[in-house]
């Protein structure tokens, strides 16, 4: 088992190994002794795994309730949050209890802004089931529901109290849906790791996953440890993904937001190749590795039609939008431009 200590306006462990989610209750004792858990699932994961974790409560004599909400990113809307916190008022849950999150990012975010909004604030713990989530979303606060405009425009950060990542989870993971993962895996060897990239660039990872979501979650520990509320260094985090965002958008979320990061993360290193905003060429080792690893490097949709929804994103404002270019295999940086100059240089 390996723990990464998390600093930042909640100080948390996230531990990563095989059967750490066997320790759900006696972290719970310790962390919250008295408290009654709410398990938040949605209807893929709860069928896979709540049972087991109900009946570890059970044995440890800790009181429980159970939500499950529909699968999918038609779930991460407000309806569905308000009705999460009114399950919780009718239930009895206080501010003392804890919310555990089981399930991916969806359900991690969901859970978050929940755990934060009611009674102002009651205990979270993060038990994330998709690689994409053990590696990105569990970790580091950023929690929202999407709206008609756009995805994660209602949110706030709340960190999490505990993070179990448990690999064995993941044998019950859609290759599909792993994929997905290493579309976020990859772009943290992009931003920050050449050596992680090496090691993941032909996807052949089965036997090296704890190694693997170890040293994501330490980078984007470090990352959140400088700049926890997203006003700097912490956008690198999100390479590939105003693209992404868009791509989600204009599908109706048809596509997912692994192969939209993908495809997000090869246009844009190819716009930078094309205009001489990286110094080493990096778009066709990315696009190989993401083939490797059974992710698309392009989509039906042209970049005249994305830039629409591109204008609603979170890192557009005041007429510019701040871009995340890679300089290099390993390295990333911001650069801000106007939206206009986006719109010459997309279309």
């Amino acid at each position: 088992m390996q723990t990464v200590s998390v600093s930042a306006s909640k100080s948390y462990d996230v531990l990563i190994g095989k059967g750490v989610r066997t320790l759900l209750a006696e972290k719970l004792n310790a962390l919250f002794p008295g408290a009654k858990a709410m398990i938040v699932s949605d209807s893929h994961v709860a069928p896979l795994h709540l049972d087991a974790l109900e009946q570890m409560l059970d044995t440890f004599g800790i009181r429980h309730a159970q939500y499950v909400f529909p699968a999918g990113e038609s779930s991460k809307a407000p309806q569905v949050l308000f009705d999460l916190l009114e399950t919780l008022a009718a239930q009895r849950f206080s501010r003392k209890d804890v919310l555990v999150a089981l399930g991916g990012g969806v359900t991690g975010d969901l859970s978050g802004l929940a755990a934060a909004l009611y009674m102002r604030g009651m205990h979270l713990v993060q038990m994330p089931t998709t690689l994409l989530s053990m590696v990105d979303s569990s970790v580091g606060g950023k929690t929202a529901v999407n709206l008609k405009h756009g995805k994660n425009l209602a949110g706030v950060f709340n960190q999490p109290e505990l993070v179990l990542c448990d690999p064995d989870y993941l044998e019950t993971l859609p290759a599909s849906d792993f994929a997905d993962g290493m579309a976020e895996v990859l772009k943290y060897g992009v931003i920050a790791d050449e050596a992680l990239f090496e090691q993941c660039k032909t996807g052949n990872v089965e036997n090296d996953l704890e190694t693997i979501i170890t040293r994501c979650v330490s980078i984007k520990r470090d990352v959140v440890a400088e700049d926890e509320f997203d006003t700097g260094k912490r956008a690198l985090l999100n390479f590939g993904h105003t693209l992404a965002h868009a791509i989600e958008a204009q599908s109706d979320y048809a596509f997912s937001h692994g192969k939209a990061v993908a495809v997000g993360m090869a246009r844009i290193a190819a716009l930078a190749e094309e205009n001489g905003f990286c110094t080493r060429p990096c778009h066709a080792r990315i696009a190989a590795a993401l083939e490797n690893n059974g992710l698309p490097t392009d989509c039906a949709f042209s970049n005249r039609e994305l830039f629409a929804h591109i204008t609603a994103d979170k890192k557009c404002a005041g007429g510019k939008i701040t871009l995340i270019l890679p300089d290099r295999i390993g390295s990333c940086y911001t650069e801000t431009i106007a939206i206009d100059k986006l719109r010459e240089l997309l279309t």
